[in-house]
């Protein structure tokens, strides 16, 4: 039933960013707020020519708005599709019903394919507020979810959203678990698979608790917000791509709920699986391979738990229909020099280039994956695949290839270092015997990375490197004067972040 006229209720754009969350924003002696009752932070319905959304009620107490006028968050105005000046309508929410499941779950139920569908859709829909989306995404971590749970997200999240499809029956992609600073290893492996005429449409990431996603080194080269059918203009060009999967909303619904694991800092194991299969079956993937690093310091810290994610990964594969291969890597170091997406991008082009100084241990795990990529193609001989997959970067086939598919993305441009910097010198000598990966990522998080592109840490005290005192352990860049200088705060509060002896 539609509300009375006096109920409507005119849109003020303030351009109040609330990032994935839709708000409203009200007077406090609004006529609407007080015949219905409603309070701050109540979730209201807001309608307009037949579309709505739910969103959070905010209350002004000031005359920023007058009574019989709204604000929405921009979010808000962009999912129900309104501008400044129009008319809307709101109401009272009426009780999610899939809410029921998330309760459930606190107290350890175990949820059918049914119950994790209600939740998924309702929040694409936007009826979950970040709160209840905190709330889902806590009693879903420490590993709360049993195998058929994530099958059953798994598929929630995949009906969620859009599928590509291909005229091809092979489509090749691959992920790494994250956890290790510096791993950018994606846009090396993609430039060897489709120079070696392979398809592999890479739909990648942003960073959730790293100082790096894929998506943020390959933003400072090149534009990774294509549209689907522009990802398929240019995997029919080139046969590779490297983009970001949020642009297309091929899995909505996580894009949601990393937006709020980011906050709270956590990555539960049953949601990344659920994660990152959901976005490979969505993005038309057949054969998937998954690079767990393991590590004292890493996202995965012991053979026990690489194993269980394994047989997971393995488990919710088979239930969706796509071939995978998990392998289990070294964890204990950071991969390369850079840590953050601008230095990240430069270890990157090194490797491409075949430059003299590039980072070996970046380049030889690049190889080792795309080696097993190219195994489980089937297209190659047994044993040749690792001196294919070296030959074709080595010779330069591999760069053009990543430079050819940067300028169907949109162009090429050089990754650059941030403004400031300041430099930590070893106060010892000795050999480097240890490194603590989370600690050098969060001075990489505090120094701007990722939000700022060319922030970060470059790293130069591998495991193993004998140091003398005063040599270079790594270089802190930010690009503000204040980020470095909470960089450095923290840097002088901690111990232990490379041990040398």
């Amino acid at each position: 039933m539609n509300k009375p006229h006096f109920h409507k209720l005119k849109i003020i754009d303030l351009g109040i960013g609330t990032y994935h969350e839709s708000n409203i924003f009200l007077r406090a002696d609004s006529h609407v707020v007080t015949s219905e009752g409603f309070a701050a932070l109540t979730r209201v319905v807001v309608h307009k020519n037949g579309n709505k959304i739910v969103a959070t009620l905010n209350i002004i107490h000031s005359d920023l708005l007058k009574d019989g006028e709204t604000s929405l968050s921009q979010e808000a105005m962009e999912r129900l599709g309104v501008n400044h000046g129009d008319t809307v309508t709101i109401s009272h929410l009426q009780p999610i019903e899939s809410l029921k499941y998330v309760r459930a779950k606190m107290y350890k139920q175990e949820l059918n394919d049914h119950a994790f569908k209600a939740i998924i859709n309702d929040v694409v829909a936007g009826y979950y507020s970040n709160i209840e989306i905190a709330a889902l995404v806590s009693c879903c971590a420490g590993n709360n979810l049993s195998v058929n749970e994530i099958i059953g997200l798994t598929k929630a999240m995949i009906g969620a959203g859009s599928k590509m499809s291909w005229n091809k029956k092979m489509i090749l992609d691959k992920h790494c678990v994250g956890g290790l600073p510096g791993n950018r290893t994606t846009p090396i492996v993609v430039s060897i698979i489709a120079a070696a005429g392979l398809t592999i449409p890479k739909t990648s990431s942003r960073a959730i608790t790293s100082p790096a996603g894929t998506a943020d080194t390959m933003e400072t080269m090149t534009n990774v917000n294509l549209t689907i059918e522009q990802i398929k203009q240019v995997i029919e060009k080139e046969g590779g791509c490297i983009v970001w999967g949020g642009a297309v909303k091929l899995s909505p619904a996580d894009d949601l709920l990393i937006a709020v694991e980011k906050s709270l800092d956590i990555d539960s194991e049953g949601q990344m699986v659920a994660s990152v299969l959901s976005k490979k079956a969505a993005a038309g993937s057949t054969h998937v391979l998954i690079d767990i690093p393991v590590g004292p310091t890493a996202k995965v810290r012991s053979q026990e738990e690489a194993l269980r994610l394994q047989y997971y990964f393995n488990a919710v594969s088979q239930a969706i229909g796509i071939q995978t291969e998990v392998i289990i890597t070294d964890g204990t170091q950071p991969v390369g020099r850079g840590i953050g997406p601008s230095l990240e991008a430069m270890d990157v082009l090194a490797v491409l280039k075949n430059a003299i100084d590039a980072p070996a241990d970046l380049k030889e795990r690049a190889i080792s994956l795309s080696a097993a990529l190219l195994k489980m193609s089937g297209n190659y001989a047994d044993g040749t695949e690792t001196l294919i997959a070296r030959s074709t970067l080595e010779s330069g086939e591999a760069y053009k290839k990543f430079i050819a598919i940067c300028n169907a993305q949109g162009g090429f441009k050089e990754p650059k270092y941030a403004t400031y910097n300041h430099e930590v010198f070893s106060e010892k000598e000795g050999i480097v015997k240890s490194i603590d990966n989370r600690k050098l990522a969060r001075i990489a998080k505090l120094a701007g990375a990722p939000i700022s592109p060319s922030a970060g840490v470059l790293f130069l005290a591998p495991i193993g490197k004998q140091i003398k005192k005063g040599d270079l352990l790594f270089k802190i860049y930010s690009e503000s004067f204040g980020e470095l200088e909470y960089a450095k705060e923290y840097l002088n509060c901690l111990k232990e972040l490379i041990v040398v002896g």
